[in-house]
């Protein structure tokens, strides 16, 4: 069916043109050439209930009503591109996953280039008595390529100071550099970074659960903004002369998401850590990263994406809070550039988020959202995870357990697929990290072989 909320609507409103840039509602400028659409400014302003109103470069104005949702069909995953029913594990493993993770390399992410470059590892910083003791902190150099500029990433690892034996890991993808841990407030350092946005994990209960905990920031792998093509990962693969990757090569998502996987690479030569048992995870457009880091790469044992909304964990086919539209026109440099055919043509495009979501089976998945979130549309986020869970069930996995939207601070962790719906706004709160905690306890306590 179509959905009657996808179809172009007239343009009112006249551009703002400086430098060549449209300024969009976030506040990102981007080139002209960059959007869908380009003689029309979105409008800035919100609801009565908070929520943000946009007016999207195709003329699409967001949407908080459900019954202004319109109707959709979500493709099937278990559906082949030749027409043909996926009936077993063995034709998803081999068959239509390679289709779907092919589709979503050239038309969604952008595929990772053949020159993506080569990736070593130095231990520059050892402290057997990080965090008043409490730690073992690791600071692990990253470089990308060979050349004096190439990109470096640090990876914070914190173990428990007694640990006598590898531990699970959770790799948390983090906006800052080592970040303040909310459950160390004696430490001063920490004290005085409370004021900007904490995103970093309860180390002490994650301590607590047998688990270590390590960070990197994600910009030192690929700048987040639409005039930075030539520095991080990317530029690294651009051929001289050429100014950003070809259509079909990756955006920014997948760069973050293959430098995931380059870390993974590390912890597996770590033997203070269980590498079969990395947990990874990301909040907003890194809840995207990991989704997508966990679709590509079988290695990840679970995946944590906070709050991911639209092209992450919500439906993209669904009216509601942010869209395709919007995200095409605000960060076109996030995805690859066939993207962009598919603002204000939503139904033209072939997948849909439940299965990235089902990419990662047999492999668990938590997700969240917020009720001050509804731009992420959290209703969408679960909607998607319960429509992933046909392939978990048909690859011996368990799904959500209920097709039901649950109340508000109730999560679900019995099954593969686990989910929870805070009270709050759009981040990782401590009800977050309790709910993932016990969910990972399933997968990760000693004694479980998966």
């Amino acid at each position: 069916m179509v959905n009657s909320h996808n179809l172009m609507r007239p343009l009112i409103f006249c551009s703002i043109l400086i430098s060549g840039a449209i300024f969009l509602p976030a506040g990102v400028p981007i080139r002209a050439a960059d959007a869908t659409t380009v003689t029309n400014v979105p409008l800035r302003r919100t609801d009565a209930h908070g929520n943000p109103i946009r007016r999207a470069p195709t003329g699409h104005m967001s949407n908080y009503d459900e019954s202004k949702v319109g109707t959709y069909t979500l493709p099937d995953p278990l559906v082949l591109a030749d027409g043909k029913p996926v009936r077993d594990a063995e034709t998803w493993f081999k068959v239509r996953r390679s289709e779907l993770l092919k589709f979503y390399a050239e038309n969604i992410y952008g595929r990772v280039p053949a020159n993506a470059p080569k990736v070593t590892f130095k231990v520059v910083e050892t402290d057997t008595s990080a965090l008043g003791g409490l730690a073992m902190h690791k600071d692990v150099e990253i470089r990308f390529g060979k050349t004096a500029n190439a990109p470096v990433a640090h990876l914070h690892i914190y173990l428990p100071a007694n640990a006598t034996r590898p531990l699970p890991l959770l790799l948390h993808i983090v906006f800052f550099s080592t970040p303040p841990f909310p459950d160390r407030n004696d430490n001063p350092a920490v004290v005085g970074l409370r004021q900007r946005f904490n995103e970093a994990g309860p180390i002490t209960n994650i301590f607590a659960h047998g688990y270590g905990y390590a960070t990197f920031r994600y910009t030192d792998i690929q700048p987040d903004n639409s005039n930075t093509y030539h520095s991080g990962v990317i530029g690294l693969t651009l051929k001289p002369g050429q100014a950003k990757p070809a259509p079909d090569e990756w955006g920014t998502i997948s760069a973050w998401a293959w430098g995931a996987s380059r870390l993974l690479d590390y912890l597996e030569t770590d033997t203070s850590v269980d590498a079969r048992h990395v947990a990874l995870i990301g909040h907003s457009r890194l809840g995207k990263t990991v989704l997508l880091a966990g679709a590509r790469d079988p290695r990840f044992a679970l995946v944590f994406s906070s709050c991911a909304g639209e092209m992450g964990s919500s439906l993209a086919r669904r009216d509601y809070g942010e869209t395709i539209d919007d995200m095409a026109a605000n960060f076109p440099w996030q995805f690859t550039g066939n993207f962009q055919k598919y603002s204000g043509n939503w139904n033209e495009m072939p997948v849909d988020t439940h299965e990235i979501i089902a990419l990662n089976a047999p492999h668990p998945v938590f997700i969240t959202g917020g009720t001050g979130d509804q731009w992420s549309d959290p209703r969408g986020e679960f909607l998607a995870e319960a429509a992933a869970g046909q392939v978990y069930r048909l690859v011996g996995g368990k799904d959500l357990g209920t097709t039901d939207f649950p109340p508000v601070d109730t999560p679900l962790v019995t099954g593969d697929l686990g989910f929870n719906y805070h009270t709050g706004p759009h981040a990782i709160l401590p009800s977050d990290w309790n709910a993932f905690l016990e969910f990972a306890d399933k997968y990760f306590k000693p004694g479980k072989s998966n």
